[in-house]
């Protein structure tokens, strides 16, 4: 009832003469990860370059919408703009779930030639819902958290494992895990009362979750490199003054710019966070990198299967 109401005064707004001035903008992930830090400084770079005219207020941590309905609010104007995890959309477009396909790009320069291929094609899936994407980010590499080594793909069977999206899903399972959905900040109750027992997720969820209270081991696997995705609703972006949208472009490049930056850096920071805290990072083994490959390559023969011709295009470009 609490959504219903703030969302149905938020829509209201959205209708009104001060719609451009002021927009509330949901982000998933809480006010310590890099890309709401990012967000933040989009926000204040918008404020700065309109002189005020239009206010972007950052509500973090899934505090106005859960992760799960920041696009279709976007989407229906309850809220002008949002952030949430790109490969979430993957059941609408396989097109979406690509940068989340294990061992397809596993470097901050192939997920950029990626993103490359992959980018006017997410912009023309998603202007269909009416939504424009402003910029993307990506997660450091997956990586794999465990109590104990995991030497090979065997040691996971059985595990309950998280899971945050259709990808991972399939991931564990192929692997012989049980696979159970949780958003980042639910991980530590998740495997302080046994729902979950092992998990892939980046440097920075690993070290924001304080991951050495609950798994001894981190594994850089470096299995796929995801992106969150900044979207905005178009009817509300065409209602602002063209030299406000200037700026909001303007800004969303910077911010592009500055938080694939901030993503590498991530990287680093928080794998020496962990270690600093106990954690044991060990690099994989030969025969836990195979198996892995082996599961990256079924997946991919999946996905195929299953893809769109957009989405099929974008591995095409992408492998040219």
């Amino acid at each position: 009832m609490k959504h219903f109401i703030l969302a149905a005064g938020l829509a209201v707004g959205l209708t009104g003469a001060a719609a451009a001035d002021t927009w509330d903008m949901p982000t998933p992930y809480g006010d310590a990860t890099f890309h709401t830090q990012n967000i933040s400084q989009f926000a204040a770079d918008v404020a700065a370059a309109t002189d005020g005219a239009l206010d972007i207020t950052v509500h973090s941590g899934g505090s106005l919408f859960p992760h799960g309905e920041i696009r279709n609010v976007v989407r229906s104007g309850q809220v002008p703009i949002g952030e949430f995890f790109l490969s979430r959309l993957v059941n609408d477009d396989a097109a979406f779930g690509i940068d989340s396909q294990p061992f397809v790009a596993t470097s901050y320069e192939d997920a950029q030639l990626l993103w490359e291929a992959q980018r006017p094609v997410v912009t023309e899936l998603l202007a269909e819902d009416g939504l424009m994407p402003l910029f993307s980010v990506p997660w450091p590499a997956q990586g794999l958290y465990t109590n104990g080594e995991i030497e090979s793909v065997e040691g996971l069977e059985g595990l309950r494992f998280r899971a945050y999206n259709a990808a991972l899903e399939e991931f564990a399972t192929l692997a012989g895990a049980a696979p159970v959905q949780v958003e980042a900040p639910d991980i530590p109750q998740a495997f302080a009362t046994g729902q979950v027992e092992a998990m892939v997720t980046s440097p920075s969820t690993g070290a924001n979750s304080t991951a050495w209270d609950f798994v001894t081991h981190y594994t850089p696997i470096n299995a796929w490199v995801p992106k969150n995705i900044v979207v905005v609703n178009m009817r509300a972006f065409q209602r602002l003054p063209e030299e406000v949208q200037t700026a909001v472009l303007e800004a969303a490049e910077a911010a592009e710019a500055r938080g694939w930056e901030m993503s590498a850096a991530e990287a680093d920071a928080k794998t020496a966070v962990m270690a600093e805290n106990g954690m044991i990072i060990v690099e994989p083994s030969d025969a836990l990198t195979a198996g892995l490959q082996e599961i990256g390559a079924q997946m991919l023969t999946n996905w195929k299967e299953d893809a769109s011709g957009s989405a099929l295009s974008i591995l095409t470009t992408y492998q040219q």
